[in-house]
Parts: structure tokens; C-alpha cells; sequence
């Protein structure tokens, strides 16, 4: 039991650890070099816990974490919170409209805009968002995306009088 929970501490599994060591301080009480070194264990493995945020679960908390990723400048961890994002909510919006952001920031305005297509369609309020945002200017000067945020053809010209 003890190789067992010093085997997870070694692969930062810490809650894994910290179960194996509390089994042995309660199953061992009258071992005390055991239970001296399962205490200290635990230590470590709550320390760690304790650092680490949780894990998102939903797609709302995978989008909020991406977000908090992108304005660390972690691309990489804010693409993978969107993918599983969109992974298990496919309509949502607000991921597709982030992603947008992430790929934009990284280069890749192909998908950039493949995304923002995807937002507006599902929410057209992201048009008026799109238009405003600093973080889409990497595809500003791009035709699709002047397209994406043009206003659409059935609200152009209303309210002039045709000539």
C-alpha cells in the first residue's frame, strides 16, 4: 500500500497518493516510521492539491478556463480546453467565438474564420462583437471576415429612401 501511494505521488497523481497514505494511517497506527513518512506524504500531496485549480467539467467552465489561458498567452491550453469544449457542446457560440479568438492569435486564420462563421451563424450578436474585438485583428484585413461582419443584406439601406 505504501509503494502504491509513493508510485502515484511519483506520477503527481496526488489524490491517489493521499488515499493510499491516509489507508495507512488508519490500518497502521502502531507502525510509527510508517505513519511518520505516510503523514509526510499526505503533506506533500495536499500542499500540491491545493496549488492545482480544478479541472473544468462543463463546456461553460472548459471556455472560461480557455479564456484565462489565451490572456496568459497559453494557446495551447486554451485550444484544448475549446476542443473538448466544442466536443460536448458543438452549438455553443461562445466556444466557437473563442476558438476564433485562439486560432486568430496563433496564425491560423483559415479556421479563424471557419469558427467566427460558426459563432455568428449560431448567435448573431457576435457580429457586432467581431466587429469591435482587438483580439480578431490578425483576420481584420481578411475578405471573409469583412463579409462575417458587414451587416446583412436585409438590414442594409433601411430607413434611405431608394432613388
Amino acid at each position: 500500500m505504501y509503494e502504491s501511494g509513493v508510485r502515484a505521488l511519483q506520477r503527481h497523481d496526488y489524490h491517489g497518493a493521499a488515499t493510499q497514505f491516509r489507508s495507512i494511517i488508519e490500518r497502521y497506527p502502531e507502525e510509527r516510521e510508517l505513519q511518520e513518512r505516510s503523514h509526510l506524504y499526505l503533506r506533500v500531496c495536499e500542499r500540491e492539491t491545493a496549488r492545482q485549480p480544478p479541472t473544468p467539467q462543463t463546456p461553460q467552465e472548459r471556455v472560461y478556463a480557455a479564456t484565462v489561458a489565451l490572456n496568459a498567452g497559453d494557446t495551447a491550453t486554451a485550444l484544448d480546453h475549446l476542443r473538448r469544449a466544442l466536443t460536448d457542446s458543438p452549438d455553443s457560440d461562445h466556444a466557437h467565438y473563442i476558438m476564433s479568438v485562439a486560432l486568430a492569435s496563433k496564425g491560423d486564420s483559415t479556421r479563424a474564420l471557419e469558427h467566427l462563421r460558426q459563432a455568428i451563424t449560431l448567435n448573431p450578436e457576435n457580429r457586432a462583437l467581431a466587429r469591435q474585438d482587438p483580439d480578431l485583428e490578425a483576420v481584420r484585413d481578411a475578405d471573409e471576415f469583412r463579409e462575417l461582419v458587414d451587416a446583412p443584406s436585409g438590414a442594409r439601406g433601411k430607413g434611405r429612401k431608394k432613388r
